[in-house]
């Protein structure tokens, strides 16, 4: 089918079918060089080097830490891009400006106009898709832009830009068959987001991986600030819909009882995180931002930039939530928020993908739950009932479902108003229920 005949559906159907998308069959997706992306760059008259950037990489928190960001400096009134992968419902999600998905117009007539490009340069479907942004933000000329990896950062797609202020928010277990299998090795392929001069900000510190981010910060001679460091919260606690806490600069009170609306307990540590990076932000002294402006920015992070799926309360009676959180740090967090909730019976709706360790995962979820095993609609998704069986041996007792809507469905036929149901394990079984 040509694409100037194509709606926007059968465009995005035209690229899944012909451009390989990790998130759907995994590994075989990942090019391990930017060269792709330099060669689409290049065709588009290099739109990287064409706004300013904020550079994120991390294994969990990036999410967060860029949506806060971004909200914060359109409350300060900028014109704001905002990357971010992957999408829970509708693929524009990942391309916004001031909360506002791209165009379907402007997908179209972009895949129509450099169809031919495509076909001679093969990208995979996320090197497209940056492509397609650095484009959509260079002609919008944002004021700025939060630019989020996909994995890994060296030979992510969106490194070929140069960014203001370069920030990893954490290194966890995630992705090792591409990206190594000691933490070491993971954040080395993290910090190749680190450019010459370019300040780094580390939000949580980890003694196994410290001196990666330190040698090659020396290296690119860029000055590197933890997040610790500089900015530390006190007296943090959250409901189920806001975090609320005392902020303060290097011992000194900033921004007391600061109000955050992503209510996660993992929260504590992505927010210091944003914290810091506002204030490297604010010594180059390109952006003014105000005490009250970062405030409103982080009390409206979902309102400002459309941010799903982060501790999300779907109902309140039974209490129904849903977390991306899908690896084992992830997993960790969820499952002490959990551990904070009051209820008579747990009904955990479960989904997981074929390469993520999910013995280890198993392994973090409570054993007194009532699990209902399913798998997301896609290629990667692990079956229900093999992730039933492996649960099943590791005493996590539930049914396997043939999809997120029926395990759904099953257990809100047997919650009580007194229950909790949590939905996750996987980003592609929560984008089912948002």
């Amino acid at each position: 089918m040509p694409v100037f005949n194509m709606t926007y559906t059968e465009t995005l159907d035209y690229l899944f079918s012909r451009l390989p998308m990790f998130t759907r069959i995994g590994a075989a997706a990942f090019k391990k060089d930017l060269t792709n992306t330099l060669a689409l760059c290049k065709v588009l008259n290099q739109p990287q080097h064409q706004f300013t950037s904020i550079h994120i990489a991390g294994t969990n928190g990036k999410g967060s830490t860029s949506h806060m960001l971004a909200s914060v400096l359109q409350q300060a009134g900028y014109k704001v891009g905002l990357y971010t992968s992957p999408h829970l419902k509708d693929f524009r999600e990942r391309i916004r400006i001031n909360g506002v998905m791209i165009p379907e117009q402007t997908v179209i007539d972009f895949v129509k106009q450099y169809q031919e490009v495509f076909d001679t340069i093969e990208p995979s479907f996320f090197e497209w898709t940056v492509a397609l942004c650095f484009d959509y933000f260079a002609k919008e000329q944002v004021d700025i832009a939060i630019i989020e990896t996909g994995l890994g950062g060296r030979l992510d797609s969106t490194n070929v830009i140069t960014p203001i202020v370069s920030v990893i928010t954490n290194i966890g277990w995630d992705h090792m068959d591409m990206l190594g299998d000691t933490l070491p090795l993971i954040a080395a392929e993290k910090a190749g987001i680190i450019k010459p001069r370019v300040p780094l900000v580390i939000g949580e510190y980890h003694p196994e991986t410290a001196d990666v981010f330190t040698q090659k910060a020396n290296d690119e001679h860029s000055p590197i600030v933890f997040a610790q460091d500089m900015v530390t919260l006190q007296s943090y606690h959250h409901t189920n819909h806001t975090s609320i806490c005392d902020v303060y600069v290097q011992g000194k009170p900033w921004l007391p009882q600061l109000e955050c609306d992503l209510p996660g307990t993992y929260q504590q540590f992505n927010i210091p995180t944003v914290l810091a990076t506002i204030l490297q932000i604010q010594q180059t002294g390109l952006y003014t931002l105000t005490d009250e402006q970062i405030r409103l920015g982080i009390l409206n992070v979902k309102t400002n930039t459309g941010l799903m799926g982060r501790w999300q309360v779907l109902t309140e009676t039974p209490l129904t939530i849903c977390d991306t959180g899908h690896n084992v740090n992830g997993i960790q967090y969820i499952v002490e928020q959990l551990n904070t909730l009051s209820y008579q019976r747990l009904h955990l709706v479960i989904g997981m993908v074929k390469d993520k360790d999910i013995t280890k995962i198993l392994s973090l979820l409570p054993k007194h739950a009532e699990y209902y095993f399913c798998n997301a609609n896609i290629p990667r998704a692990l079956p229900a009932n093999e992730l039933a069986t492996a649960a099943n041996q590791m005493r996590l007792n539930g049914q396997a479902y043939g999809s997120v809507a029926n395990a759904l469905k099953a257990a809100q036929a047997v919650a009580q108003h007194n229950d909790v149901i949590f939905i996750g394990g996987s980003t592609f079984v929560v984008a089912e229920v948002v």
